[in-house]
């Protein structure tokens, strides 16, 4: 049986872990009784799976499930950029005052598309700099190792502190921390098919590109709606541009098989690893953020060269 402890465990600080199952039986048996332990002990526990998943550990869990927050990963993590926002929402919460508490979240599973398996990976890297290390919040991410390609797994070891496998409970050789996370940031993203139209943008036509972005995302086969919102998070992220202090920018814009996508390119750098991913004051705007509530998926990268924010909506 896979055990979700140890002796040395720390209570009074952030643990992320990466707990790698190969059937029902041990993705139950070793995440029903670390939740368990948590509600005896009187953690709130909040876990993000798929539904299937989430049925089984209700099923393992019996009348101690309805103490537990449970949320659809699917639905929530859509949008990967979204649960990091989620997870703090839960801890400043529930967790308030130093409680500890726990978490279960699976934003990889073995159906994701490959560019929202990207990001998740992204946002793993993300969560080891997300949460103040005093904070006393244990999270396990569940990873399938009988369905996820070995790149994946390898991946999970990088992004990880700490990795459970079968019977072993062990820190990980490969964790690669911040300078992983900033080679992430720093990256390529993966080209598109075909060529995107290009329209450069300044302050002087920046007003008049909104119509015409939504215009052609309607065109390219979106819902008004849908074209509408990625037609406001383009501009929004322009603008954004033109505040950082670009001169001008472009934005690029594609039809792909299941979605339309619009990228914003400049010449400033956001240093914030955590942009988009951090509630805004009530009277801020964050075209980042706004992005990320409007849009299927969103990916930044940046570098002392220049920034990209690549949009999808998906028809």
């Amino acid at each position: 049986m896979i055990q979700l402890s140890s002796p040395a465990r720390a209570e009074q600080s952030y643990r992320h872990e990466a707990f790698l199952w190969h059937d029902r039986a041990d993705f139950t048996d070793g995440l029903a009784p670390f939740i368990a332990e948590g509600l005896e002990s009187g953690e709130p526990v909040m876990v993000a799976t798929v539904a299937e998943h989430t049925a089984w550990l209700r099923d393992a869990l019996g009348p101690a499930a309805d103490q537990v927050c449970f949320v659809d990963m699917a639905a929530l993590g859509r949008n990967p950029a979204k649960i990091i926002p989620a997870w703090q929402k839960f801890i400043d919460i529930e967790a308030a005052g130093n409680r500890p508490a726990r978490g279960v979240g699976e934003p990889i599973w073995a159906e994701r598309q490959t560019d929202e398996l990207i990001e998740c990976q992204l946002h793993e890297a993300l969560l080891n700099v997300a949460v103040d290390p005093m904070t006393p919040f244990w999270l396990v991410c569940p990873y399938d190792a009988e369905r996820l390609e070995q790149p994946v797994i390898d991946e999970a070891y990088r992004s990880h502190p700490v990795v459970i496998e079968a019977d072993a409970y062990k820190g990980s050789t490969q964790y690669a921390g911040r300078a992983h996370l900033e080679a992430m940031l720093g990256g390529e993203l993966p080209p598109l098919d075909g060529e995107p139209i290009t329209i450069p943008f300044t302050a002087k036509n920046l007003d008049r590109l909104r119509t015409f972005l939504k215009l052609e995302g309607h065109v390219a086969g979106l819902g008004l709606r849908q074209a509408t919102d990625l037609a406001a998070a383009t501009h929004g992220l322009a603008a954004g541009s033109l505040e950082r202090g670009a001169a001008a920018g472009v934005i690029r814009m594609w039809r792909q098989p299941r979605s339309v996508v619009y990228e914003v390119i400049d010449d400033t750098y956001v240093d914030d690893p955590l942009a988009g991913r951090r509630a805004p004051l009530v009277d801020s705007a964050d075209a980042l953020w706004t992005a990320n509530q409007l849009c299927d998926l969103v990916q930044l990268r940046s570098t002392p060269v220049g920034t990209i924010v690549r949009l999808h909506a998906y028809r």
